[in-house]
């Protein structure tokens, strides 16, 4: 992923998987998917949006229906050149890795949040 990334960036990885990564870039306030052996930019709207996406796909309808033509799922993803080609188990696995980092960033917010209360006010 480094050789997509400015050496100026400050990256950090918010949530991984065995099947892919997902880095935060405080620098240019974006999200780096690693997925599949491809690295994708988001902007943190796009990124969510992304999510969406992925969670809208209605994956027991692509179990049940028997045409070739719910066998996959085709994503492209908003201001991106990469276009996903996604079977089930591709679904599960995007599925568990957006969660996951959902979940972090969600976490390190609230815990921003926290922080920033006074110490004095715990004890008030």
């Amino acid at each position: 992923m480094s050789e997509l990334v400015c050496p100026l960036a400050q990256v950090e990885e918010v949530f991984s998987t065995t099947t892919g990564k997902v880095y935060q870039c405080s620098r240019k306030n974006c999200f780096w998917l690693e997925y599949n052996k491809e690295t994708t930019s988001f902007s943190v709207s796009d990124f969510l949006m992304f999510k969406k996406r992925i969670d809208a796909i209605d994956v027991e309808h692509m179990l049940h229906d028997t045409t070739r033509s719910s066998d996959f799922e085709i994503i492209m993803p908003f201001r991106t050149e990469r276009c996903f080609i996604l079977a089930v188990e591709d679904v599960l696995q995007l599925r568990e890795l957006l969660d996951g980092a959902k979940f972090m960033i969600e976490l390190n917010s609230v815990i921003r949040t926290c922080l920033q209360v006074s110490p004095f006010a715990v004890f008030a």
